[in-house]
């Protein structure tokens, strides 16, 4: 098993930036391929970003394309999400995810941690 808490979440006005953490504990989370998904009330929880379990391998949805990074810290069980230049549609909780090898759909993840909620402002 492994168990995934998030921290980070805040309110920004739009432009603004922030950065999740999510610290991983349990069975050997370096071995697993990490990744952050969002959920908006009302709508499907969808993919933003992934890193392998390397650390040498990312991917992102189109929408947060070349304004989220994803890291990770396998000495620290940790994996980041920067946020740069955010917009409303940025908005909702953000959940932290494990899988055995990258997935970019929700119903393959493995674990799942609890949510940290963004809130952007125009």
């Amino acid at each position: 098993q492994v168990q995934l808490v998030e921290s980070g979440g805040a309110s920004v006005q739009a432009g603004g930036s922030l950065r999740l953490s999510c610290a991983a504990s349990g069975r050997s989370p370096e071995n697993y391929a990490l990744a952050w998904y969002r959920q908006v009330p009302g709508h499907e929880r969808e993919f933003v970003a992934a890193i392998n379990y390397r650390g040498d391998g990312t991917y992102y949805a189109d929408s947060v394309k070349g304004r989220f990074i994803i890291s990770r810290n396998n000495a620290k069980n940790t994996v980041s999400l920067r946020m740069s230049s955010l917009n409303p549609e940025d908005t909702g909780t953000y959940y932290c995810a494990a899988s055995i090898v990258v997935i970019t759909r929700s119903s393959g993840m493995d674990y799942w941690g609890t949510g940290t909620l963004v809130t952007v402002s125009s």
